[in-house]
């Protein structure tokens, strides 16, 4: 029996992926804001966004295993900009966080894990760049 996982994915299946996480989590944060919903349904409810974003999990490292050098390198250099700037953001909040109050419907996590995807594409840029 073949598996979904056994072809190795092209990058518009990443894409499509990638997108359906997108709108599903955006939809989801909308629908977490109705009042009506029981504590319990909107526990399941902020769990919906996992599956779509396993499956982009999946087969973006799927396609990355397909890759060639330069493309993994590439990559590898992008995540390896990305981090740090990751954790630089987290120290910084974390740190003002002693001295100021940082008002959570700006600073909660729900606002600061866009940065992540941010960095990611400004080391990807950058790594690019490198090797043009």
């Amino acid at each position: 029996m073949k598996t979904i996982f056994q072809k190795p994915p092209n990058k518009w299946t990443v894409i499509f992926t990638g997108l359906t996480w997108a709108i599903v989590y955006f939809l989801v944060r909308r629908l977490l804001n109705n009042d009506q919903l029981t504590q319990g349904w909107s526990i399941i409810l902020a769990l919906v966004p996992i599956i779509p974003f396993a499956f982009f999990l999946a087969f973006m490292l799927a396609n990355l295993r397909q890759m060639d050098e330069l493309h993994r390198r590439v990559q590898l250099e992008a995540l390896a900009i990305a981090f740090p700037l990751a954790m630089l953001l987290f120290m910084l909040l974390g740190l003002l966080e002693l001295v100021i109050q940082l008002p959570p419907q700006d600073w909660s996590y729900r606002h600061t894990w866009y940065y992540l995807p941010l960095f990611y594409f400004i080391g990807l840029g950058v790594a690019w760049r490198r090797y043009q």
